[in-house]
């Protein structure tokens, strides 16, 4: 499992990470299982929300009445939550932000969060609210670091005129087939082409421009929570044939190389897995150590039908 540090932190974190969003219906034994498995995999970085779950912060509780860490074992792994949505609102007052936090620690069971990402962006935002309550949590030491998720470059830029502390994350959706974030980039200026409309204001270099590491959501995914694109042959045979002989080659999973396609790139991108299942998470953890070549990488990129000019 590759590991880097994240900038501007001391973090040194696994290139992927277990998502929780989907532990509700699991037993504790069953949550044990799902983080012993990451973490025999390498894995020392776990992603929450508040919203994750059939009401507020239950995944977060079912997490930490499972999974019990000593101050060490504490120590060595990186938890990560987010605040922001609500019932039919976006929500970064600092109130809401401050009681949420509250929620989450006592429901991880846990005296602080490595990382608070603000969840999705809020039309109605007020920065100065934000980095009041980012001050607070830093000063208490229940948030150590900060990030977003699905902002574009501005909405980080308007955050930055009042808020202090390094945005080190932004969390958003990618895959082979969901790829515009680096796709657009490719056939940039090309009139009539709808690969080349910039759908994000340029996430990716800015992102790499100011140090703020990228995490994967939904790799699998065709699109926006449309199935996955791994097996499918009605729509995706060209990709699924390249994938499994890559596989073949690497002598690993195909879902190994969907995961590597995102962890080829120089962006230093994080990967979420969202499985309960713990062969699929070994199965796609795997890919962390697969180093695709540029052909190889490019294969995949245009069997997906993205373009190259």
């Amino acid at each position: 499992m590759k590991t880097m540090t994240l900038p501007n932190t001391t973090l040194e974190v696994s290139d992927i990470i277990l998502g929780l969003m989907r532990i509700e219906p699991l037993s504790d034994e069953g949550i044990r299982s799902l983080v012993g498995a990451a973490r025999d995999s390498g894995i020392n970085f776990f992603d929450h929300a508040d919203v994750y779950g059939g009401k507020p912060h239950q995944c977060e509780r079912r997490f930490g009445e499972a999974v019990t860490f000593s101050t060490e074992e504490r120590a060595a792994v990186t938890i990560q939550s987010k605040v922001g949505i609500r019932s039919g609102f976006w929500d970064y007052s600092k109130e809401h932000i401050l009681e949420s936090v509250d929620k989450s620690l006592a429901a991880l069971q846990t005296e602080y969060l490595d990382i608070l990402l603000l969840h999705r962006p809020d039309a109605l935002v007020e920065p100065d609210e934000v980095a009041a309550a980012f001050d607070t949590l830093l000063a208490a030491g229940k948030v150590r670091n900060f990030g977003v998720s699905n902002h574009t470059p501005g909405q980080v830029e308007l955050l930055k005129r009042s808020v202090t502390q390094p945005l080190i994350v932004n969390q958003v959706q990618l895959s082979i087939t969901h790829a515009p974030l680096i796709a657009a980039g490719m056939a940039a200026n090309m009139a009539g082409l709808d690969q080349s409309i910039d759908r994000d204001n340029g996430i990716l270099d800015y992102c790499r421009l100011n140090d703020i590491t990228l995490q994967a959501w939904s790799p699998f995914q065709k699109g926006f929570f449309d199935g996955v694109f791994l097996g499918d042959r009605e729509t995706y045979a060209e990709l699924n044939d390249v994938i499994d002989q890559l596989a073949k080659s690497y002598d690993v999973p195909p879902a190994a190389i969907a995961v590597a396609w995102i962890t080829r790139h120089p962006a230093h991108m994080q990967v979420v897995l969202g499985t309960t299942n713990v062969e699929h998470l070994r199965d796609s953890a795997a890919g962390s150590d697969v180093p695709l070549t540029r052909e190889e990488w490019y294969r995949l990129f245009t069997a997906a039908g993205h373009i190259l000019p």
